[in-house]
């Protein structure tokens, strides 16, 4: 499983040959979309460019994506009132690792979102904040929360989007987050015999 980021919320996860790409919203951000025709998409939230993917998926519920299992779990999106639902994350299940993307959501998570979760390898998380998306002390209960591998940080600063809400810059956020990144990587291949038993930081640079 290779994961590759592309600024804002855009990560993708490719697997056998097949690529999932999630929350490719760079359009409106002013950027260039990444989204190709034979590629799978999923949205945590509002989206826009669905119409360049072979398969789109943005709500709850279990899907197949070639040799790829996701769960969408219904959340409350940082911008909801208490009981909205207007978010998704989604689980990957890629062999024997799992992925979570949360997206722009509140980051209390229920015990019944927990239990749907269940055990996480990598998780991808928002940290630029701002009343835009999770900062890092809202990533931070998330980490605690879902006690990952591995925390890939996304959604934070960058020159290249025009974000309708200035975002907290990398560097300051991982202050925030008192976590030393364990390495900075164009692309991340997860191996499970790699992985620690401790939660580890990596910071995967923009494709």
């Amino acid at each position: 499983m290779d994961l590759q980021f592309y600024g804002a919320n855009c990560v993708s996860v490719t697997h056998k040959g097949s690529r999932i790409v999630i929350d490719d919203n760079l359009a409106d951000l002013g950027a260039k979309g990444v989204i190709k025709p034979d590629d799978a998409a999923l949205f945590t939230g509002a989206h826009g460019g669905a119409d360049k993917a072979r398969l789109v998926f943005d709500g709850p519920g279990e899907y197949e994506i070639s040799d790829v299992s996701v769960v969408g779990i219904p959340a409350r999106a940082h911008v909801d009132e208490p009981d909205g639902l207007s978010a998704t994350m989604f689980k990957l299940i890629v062999g024997e690792q799992s992925v979570l993307i949360t997206g722009h959501i509140y980051p209390e998570l229920s015990e019944a979102q927990l239990e749907a979760i269940g055990l996480v390898d990598v998780l991808i998380v928002p940290i630029g904040g701002n009343g835009y998306t999770v900062d890092p002390v809202g990533a931070l209960t998330l980490i605690k929360k879902v006690e990952p591998k591995l925390v890939i940080p996304t959604h934070y600063d960058d020159k290249a989007f025009k974000f309708p809400v200035p975002q907290q810059d990398l560097a300051h956020a991982l202050k925030e987050l008192a976590m030393e990144p364990k390495e900075t990587v164009s692309k991340l291949k997860v191996k499970p015999a790699e992985l620690a038993d401790v939660t580890q930081l990596i910071i995967l640079e923009k494709s």
